[in-house]
């Protein structure tokens, strides 16, 4: 996939639909009611790319105050959604350890990879940090969870709403009609080529957590190194 074409693409339909005043709102964002969980495969950018977008992030929230905004500490890349969020889904329906186990063995022989945070698109419901991966680390990684998962027989989505192939961070949620739309689409060419950063991904979490990645409903099962495989040696 031609990254840059793709977010550019997302970006020109979501900007078409927002001009039109058609942002899609999240009904759900702040129900105390919205019992959708899952478990996710994910990476967490170091704190001096999250201060960054934080910045980034406090300059549309002057003008856009009523919208949802994810805290630095929330700010996520997903690897895999291995159970998409459903209603009701509660961590005492699976066996977490065979999950915790699975995973474990394939992040074992993982090795780190590169991801740049550079730019912004849009969606009709929200913000996007663009992200570009350096190397092949993340899709190796991705395709050994999808086949380990799917050989498994275990309880899993993955693929189920679309086949995930960017290295993006959502980073704003529309929940209230937007304030002034002029302003909004101005922010986002501001900041279409900024750079935020590059970042060795080193570590991986495998959660169980809400539809948002909220800390609050958000459970780590485990954590993971990546580290450069090497296989033994054999002598013949």
């Amino acid at each position: 996939m031609n990254l840059h074409a793709h977010y550019d693409e997302m970006r020109a339909a979501a900007l078409r639909q927002l001009g039109r005043g058609e942002a899609e709102l999240d009904a759900l964002i702040d129900s105390p009611h919205d019992e959708r969980r899952g478990i996710t495969l994910l990476a967490r950018p170091p704190a001096r790319i999250t201060e960054i977008i934080a910045a980034m992030l406090a300059d549309f929230q002057r003008a856009e105050p009523n919208q949802y905004y994810y805290p630095a500490a929330e700010i996520h890349l997903t690897i895999l959604s291995i159970i998409s969020c459903y209603n009701k889904f509660t961590l005492d329906l699976i066996n977490s350890e065979e999950y915790i186990g699975l995973v474990n063995n394939i992040t074992r022989r993982a090795s780190p990879f590169k991801i740049r945070y550079e730019g912004l698109t849009a969606s009709p419901g929200g913000i996007i940090v663009q992200g570009f991966p350096e190397d092949d680390g993340l899709e190796n990684l991705r395709e050994q969870v999808r086949k380990a998962f799917r050989a498994s027989g275990l309880q899993q989505s993955i693929d189920h709403r679309y086949s995930i192939q960017t290295a993006h961070s959502t980073v704003i949620r529309f929940r209230k009609p937007i304030a002034n739309t002029a302003l909004l689409l101005q922010n986002i060419e501001k900041y279409r080529e900024r750079l935020f950063g590059s970042f060795e991904v080193d570590e991986v979490e495998l959660v169980y957590n809400d539809w948002y990645q909220r800390t609050a409903n958000t459970i780590v099962l485990e954590k993971y190194k990546l580290s450069d495989f090497t296989p033994p040696a054999w002598n013949c």
